[in-house]
């Protein structure tokens, strides 16, 4: 049927689970955001999406409530409003919100490849969620597209499965960090790159900083990956052999994902190829899988980090910004691998100039890794070990590695709070 007749499945009081990250399903929303005026207190659910999504007009807020589960620019100013809330839950732990009913959903919305001739589509670079949101929700409409990638793992969704098909050619959501990687965001690669050893595991973030350091592995030997999700930066480590997977314990000759953001060079990287596992971050991110794997490296990023090694990770204060997500599956996960590194990378500064390492949290910040889980925090001017250092040693070493500029008022910081030193 047409998006149009397929929208007409949604009624006033429906939540609706929206398949995220590339997977985003631009035509359905914009079918229903086009009965705006027959509709009241549609809830919307879902992880990170891409593109552009107009819950933003006036005219459409008063007919949608936007509850979500990790926060990405399109939707940021509707969730700091009236129209729009955030829910704090790990990732591994969103798809048990709807196996148990605590957000029992009437809808999903779910973007797939086409299917094969039993009739199986996948759910494609987006299996995360999306797997148990489809398993539960009443009522599954699927957008088919030619251009998303048929992935392996536990993504297959039988057609029989779906209250309604739209057919559509859609381009997927491109992201792409290479540009902008600078200086900084290199030698902050070179710096993680130096605590990866050989055979070691890794899960990265996207953006320029995970991009970097991956740039700065193609020295490594058989690494593996492990990760919520991957990115363009793979694919160079995949064809120099230095990706081999050959010594993970779960999944093992496999790159194991949830879901992909990248070009197009990765989604057709991807596609109907078995060296690729996408499975439910259920289990992806459980902390007594990951930490079966060897020398899992886990790499996360931060808003700002206190001098105690609080992350924030999710806010800038009050203001809602991104969401807990995998963070701390992986943080945890990593610590507890036989030889894992838990590291938070990130800038020493903000865009401003204002120093991401800070005496105190902002007031209403929300703290994503407490400091018993922080070992590693990297910036562009070091690398801080915070595990097993009291108080004051990981001030000092967070000071040592925050911009100069802002090391002094740290270093005053440090004495009005813990006094003079005394050894």
């Amino acid at each position: 049927m047409t998006a149009a007749e397929a929208a007409q499945l949604v009624k006033s009081g429906d939540r609706v689970f929206v398949h995220g990250s590339a997977a985003t399903p631009h035509t359905l929303l914009n079918a229903l955001l086009a009965r705006h005026s027959e509709l009241e207190r549609v809830e919307l659910v879902s992880i990170s999406t891409l593109g552009r999504i107009d819950f933003d007009r006036p005219e459409v807020q008063h007919s949608f409530f936007v509850n979500s589960l990790f926060v990405s620019d399109n939707v940021r100013e509707v969730v700091n409003g009236p129209y729009g809330e955030y829910v704090p839950v790990f990732l591994s732990e969103i798809p048990l919100l709807f196996e148990r009913g605590i957000l029992p959903l009437d809808v999903a919305l779910v973007h797939v490849s086409p299917p094969d001739r039993h009739g199986f589509c996948t759910l494609g670079v987006s299996v995360d969620v999306a797997r148990s949101a489809v398993r539960h929700a009443k009522c599954v409409i699927a957008q088919v597209n030619p251009r998303m990638p048929r992935t392996h793992g536990e993504g297959q969704v039988h057609v029989n499965s779906f209250a309604a098909l739209v057919h559509v050619n859609d381009e997927l959501p491109e992201v792409d960090y290479a540009s902008r990687i600078g200086a900084d965001e290199e030698r902050i690669g070179q710096l993680c790159a130096a605590l990866v050893e050989d055979r070691s595991t890794l899960q990265m973030g996207i953006g320029a900083i995970p991009d970097a350091i991956l740039r700065c592995l193609t020295g490594h030997k058989d690494l593996g990956v492990h990760t919520e999700m991957c990115s363009n930066g793979i694919i160079d480590l995949l064809e120099r052999g230095v990706i081999t997977n050959r010594y993970k314990k779960k999944y093992k000759d496999r790159v194991v994902t949830s879901f992909a953001i990248g070009t197009r060079a990765l989604y057709d990287r991807i596609d109907d190829n078995p060296q690729f596992a996408f499975l439910d971050a259920q289990y992806v991110n459980a902390g007594h899988v990951i930490r079966q794997n060897p020398r899992v490296v886990a790499v996360n990023s931060a808003i700002e980090v206190d001098l105690t090694g609080q992350v924030c990770s999710d806010s800038i204060g009050t203001r809602q910004y991104s969401g807990v997500g995998g963070q701390m599956d992986f943080m945890r996960g990593a610590a507890l691998s036989e030889g894992g590194k838990p590291i938070i990378a990130m800038g020493s500064t903000t865009g401003k100039g204002a120093s991401k390492i800070v005496p105190f949290l902002r007031p209403g910040a929300g703290v994503v890794t407490t400091r018993a889980h922080v070992h590693y925090v990297v910036t562009e001017h070091g690398v801080a070990y915070l595990y097993g250092k009291n108080l004051r040693q990981r001030a000092e070493a967070l000071r040592d590695i925050a911009h100069p500029d802002h090391r002094e008022a740290l270093d005053r910081a440090i004495v009005e709070r813990f006094g003079p030193k005394v050894i």
